[in-house]
């Protein structure tokens, strides 16, 4: 018997046959139990005996006289789940949601989050536009119709379905129905996970225009997923949002907004990062732990180590415990200055308070070791992992592989290379550069050609680095050609070339005395939108000087300086090694006094 086919009298879909009372809800017909109503046998689950009165009539027709009748909302929703499940149908969407409302009215929450994240779940075909339509005429309450909408979002949020909670979330302003921080909340925290910042850009400000009353989770929320994006200014604004709310910024709000500062900053980001800790401190809001790891992480990674050195020793003076976190930053960030011996010192000090190290410790003292050309040590280190029962990561071998790469020991970066997919850890794209770069060195071509297809056949895709290395390999062996047409497949493959990439064909193009080439290929990147930097600069100046062309070389020079680029090392000793130690003084007042450093 196809039910949802089933044809039935006008009379009888409309529900008319029987008053709206629960005396009038009586069985067609029954044999045994005349005087048993539908009421009974569902309150007592007496399926079978129910089941076989619905061969006269439509099992949604039964739910309709449930609903007119007014009968307990919790006895109609046990009926509405055993007929769907029993005869495997879906019930009208206006019966659907008179049910909703008669749960509302009766205050039976948890029975309605139930019921529509079922709903949700199995009911994907029908729109947005048709469920709020279906709300607005299966109840006048519009208690109840806000109260719907609410956790209708909620289910869509929770169900992993976000666009249609934000789609339900506008529905629900075009019809005026109240929203709450209970449907809000999630959905704001969905968009930010799912990148949708735009989108909850929108949600904030209609929570505005709506007076929906958000709380102090609502605003972090919204500082986080500016914060992602980069929209600092923005996100200051939010906490001023805040105060005019009068909710008070709490501790993860200042530390979202210095996490950002951190992250996402450009010139001059510790300092505003550091303004936000001023802040934070004259609104009687203390700094953590959390506060402290933030602004140590972002010194470090800034380069600043005297910095992060001077936010550590005042967490200290705080009676703040460091944790694992704060010695890993600054045991990075010694490692990459070179600073090995102070390095270890922390790492011990770690170990003296008692604090375990973990393998991030152990994956920045390997990359310090490797960086110094310490490789002994490096694997030495390696070695003590295991015993200490920790397992290595994915960098653990990259960083020891790049080790043995950049020493020539290529036998004993692919035995690494061959242990790693033997304890099962996928090697990446970066494990892969490692190797390449070290094969190149060699000038093992074949080598190459085969790892690239190894790559490929484990489906990593070539990065931008992966082309950097095979760019400056071709170039350092005077085949720019073919490395500019390596540029061309990176396009193609919807790559974009960095400083890096032009930089070094550039380099390699001056190598070969094609200045022209060079040049034309520095045109070509800033229509790229990548503009000349200071190692463009030093490349080209010094292909102008070798060539003998010292008047152009000064020219390009002080385009630099006036673009208010600060020359670097290099800059000043191509300006003493090929300019001035041939006599010529090169026209850039005001700079001499800093070549002079360098002589």
């Amino acid at each position: 018997m196809n039910l949802k086919s089933r044809k039935f009298p006008a009379k009888l879909l409309h529900g008319n046959i029987f008053p709206g009372s629960k005396l009038a809800i009586m069985l067609f017909s029954s044999g045994d139990t005349p005087e048993q109503s539908f009421t009974e046998l569902i309150s007592k689950q007496h399926w079978s005996k129910l089941k076989p009165h619905l061969k006269n009539t439509s099992p949604s027709t039964l739910l309709q006289h449930l609903l007119n009748s007014m009968a307990d909302p919790e006895l109609t929703l046990r009926y509405f789940k055993w007929s769907q499940k029993e005869f495997n149908l879906s019930h009208p969407l206006e019966s659907t949601f008179r049910l909703l409302h008669s749960l509302a009215n009766d205050k039976k929450y948890s029975r309605m989050r139930s019921l529509l994240n079922g709903f949700v779940k199995s009911e994907s075909s029908i729109s947005v536009h048709s469920i709020f339509h279906a709300i607005s005429i299966s109840g006048d309450s519009f208690c109840a119709n806000s109260i719907i909408a609410d956790m209708l979002i909620l289910s869509y949020v929770y169900n992993m379905k976000t666009h249609l909670g934000f789609e339900a979330f506008k529905r629900a302003g075009d019809y005026g129905f109240r929203l709450s921080v209970l449907s809000c909340n999630p959905l704001l925290s969905a968009l930010v996970k799912e990148g949708e910042v735009g989108d909850m850009e929108y949600v904030y400000k209609e929570m505005i225009r709506r007076r929906i009353e958000g709380n102090v989770i609502s605003f972090n929320i919204v500082i986080n997923g500016l914060c992602k994006v980069g929209k600092l200014n923005r996100a200051s604004d939010v906490i001023e949002d805040m105060k005019a709310w009068g909710i008070s910024p709490t501790v993860i709000t200042y530390n979202t907004l210095i996490d950002g500062y951190c992250k996402k900053g450009r010139i001059g980001k510790m300092y505003k990062a550091d303004a936000v800790l001023k802040k934070m401190i004259a609104s009687n809001v203390n700094p953590d732990e959390i506060t402290f790891n933030i602004l140590i992480d972002g010194y470090c990674k800034d380069g600043s180590i005297s910095s992060a050195m001077k936010v550590f020793r005042e967490m200290q003076s705080q009676a703040l415990k460091p944790n694992v976190v704060t010695y890993n930053s600054l045991i990075n960030g010694l490692c990459c200055e070179g600073r090995l011996d102070e390095a270890i010192s922390l790492r011990d000090e770690m170990v003296g308070l008692g604090l375990k190290p973990s393998i991030v410790t152990y994956n920045a003292l390997i990359n310090g070791y490797c960086k110094r050309s310490m490789v002994k040590e490096a694997s030495d280190l390696f070695d003590d992992i295991a015993r200490q029962g920790i397992a290595p990561s994915t960098i653990t071998y990259n960083s020891l592989i790049d080790g043995y790469c950049k020493d020539g020991r290529m036998e004993d970066a692919f035995g690494l290379h061959k242990s790693m997919m033997e304890r099962g850890i996928s090697p990446d794209v970066s494990t892969y550069n490692c190797l390449i770069g070290g094969l190149c060195r060699e000038g093992n071509r074949n080598g190459v050609r085969k790892l690239v297809d190894e790559m490929l056949n484990k489906g990593l895709r070539a990065n931008v680095v992966t082309y950097n290395i095979l760019v400056d390999a071709l170039c350092k062996e005077g085949e720019s050609r073919k490395a500019s047409r390596l540029l061309d497949e990176m396009v193609k493959k919807g790559l974009s070339p960095n400083h890096v990439t032009y930089n070094t064909l550039m380099d390699g193009y001056i190598r070969e005395g094609n200045l022209k080439a060079a040049s034309n290929l520095r045109t070509w990147m800033e229509k790229e939108g990548k503009q000349a930097n200071v190692v463009t600069y030093n490349v080209l100046i010094s292909g102008f000087c070798k060539k003998g062309k010292l008047e152009d070389a000064n020219g390009l020079l002080n385009e630099m300086l006036e673009k208010g680029l600060i020359p670097n090392r290099t800059t000043y000793e191509i300006i003493k090694e090929q300019m001035m130690d041939k006599g010529f003084v090169p026209d850039i007042e005001g700079h001499l006094s800093s070549i002079s450093a360098y002589s």
